[in-house]
């Protein structure tokens, strides 16, 4: 398995012509908020067709796998948003699409794999980390599409960091969440490139912030985690092929509690009419600590399928277990 030491601006771009027509470029807006002095800005990217960012990497993905690659079809392994990301472009490419997920994950992010056409294969949580660790599952054919430890994958989110540099150039800090690191880690590819002084930021849920300790080790170590309905940001360690990446390029961990992201949730929906997931909210929990510093602060709000059901109970006031 490929270590990803690197990602060079000229993948990135060539990814942002990739998905051009197939990811929308999304908007970057104020934050209406009045906690401390920093410039807060939105990048939306639960606005993406499948409410998520991750339509970027997967587009990038298929669209460089050759004729013969996809000939039996993809699959990828998922708690939900890259399923979609995969499940989408199967479905415009006419391919078959199946998708590995943990027996937790959310009725509303299987609901729409299954409405995109993929087919799901629900397994316990440890066997699902399995295949995020060895690239593969027994008994699947098809082209295997890794969440995260694909340079295709890095360079398409990547191409996120162009557009904020294009939006807003004198942009200080930019936070994005971390599950597995290749959102942050692509775009912190982008800023070194292009504007090195920018610091990129990961924010972490305290129950599984596998990067701080890693980054405070040295190394990438395994942490005890606990499950939270915060599924996009839910891991237990950093993973191997990823970690010369973000352990040169991610400025820190900005860790961050349940009740901070619920806190950010309301605060999106009541003051900018934003719906986020609990992944998507984390960047502007994480920017509401002030631990960023001031400046300009660009959080990337990563997605939004957030069953309404939880919304509700999160708009109430509460907590959804």
């Amino acid at each position: 398995m490929e270590m990803i030491e690197s990602i060079s601006i000229d993948e990135i771009r060539a990814a942002q012509e990739r998905i051009a027509g197939l990811a929308i470029r999304s908007p970057l807006i104020r934050l209406n908020h009045d906690a401390g002095s920093a410039e807060i800005y939105l990048k939306l990217e639960n606005l993406q067709p499948i409410g998520s960012f991750k339509l970027r990497g997967a587009g990038n993905a298929m669209g460089m796998a050759s004729a013969s690659d996809l000939a039996d079809g993809v699959y990828t392994a998922s708690a939900g948003n890259m399923a979609q990301g995969v499940a989408w472009v199967a479905k415009e490419l006419g391919l078959a699409c199946s998708v590995v997920v943990p027996d937790h994950a959310p009725a509303n992010k299987l609901a729409a794999i299954e409405r995109l056409g993929g087919r799901s294969i629900k397994v316990p949580w440890d066997e699902w980390w399995k295949v995020i660790e060895e690239h593969r599952y027994a008994g699947l054919d098809g082209y295997f599409i890794h969440p995260v430890c694909n340079r295709a994958v890095v360079a398409g989110n990547g191409t996120i960091g162009l557009e904020i540099l294009e939006d807003l150039p004198d942009v200080d800090a930019i936070i994005a969440p971390y599950g597995g690191g290749g959102l942050s880690s692509g775009i912190a590819s982008a800023m070194a490139a292009l504007k090195p002084e920018v610091k990129v930021h990961a924010a972490e849920l305290e129950l599984a912030a596998p990067l701080r300790a890693s980054l405070a080790a040295g190394e990438p170590i395994e942490v005890p985690f606990e499950r939270s309905f915060i599924d996009g940001i839910s891991a237990k360690a950093v993973l191997r092929e990823i970690w010369p990446l973000v352990h040169r390029l991610i400025a820190s961990s900005i860790v961050v509690s349940v009740e901070q992201i619920c806190a950010a949730i309301r605060m999106l929906a009541e003051r900018n009419r934003v719906i986020a997931e609990g992944a998507g909210a984390a960047s502007v929990a994480a920017a509401l600590t002030g631990a960023a510093e001031g400046g300009k602060i660009v959080c990337i709000v990563s997605g939004g399928n957030l069953d309404l059901e939880k919304l509700q109970i999160i708009l109430g006031g509460g907590i959804p277990t």
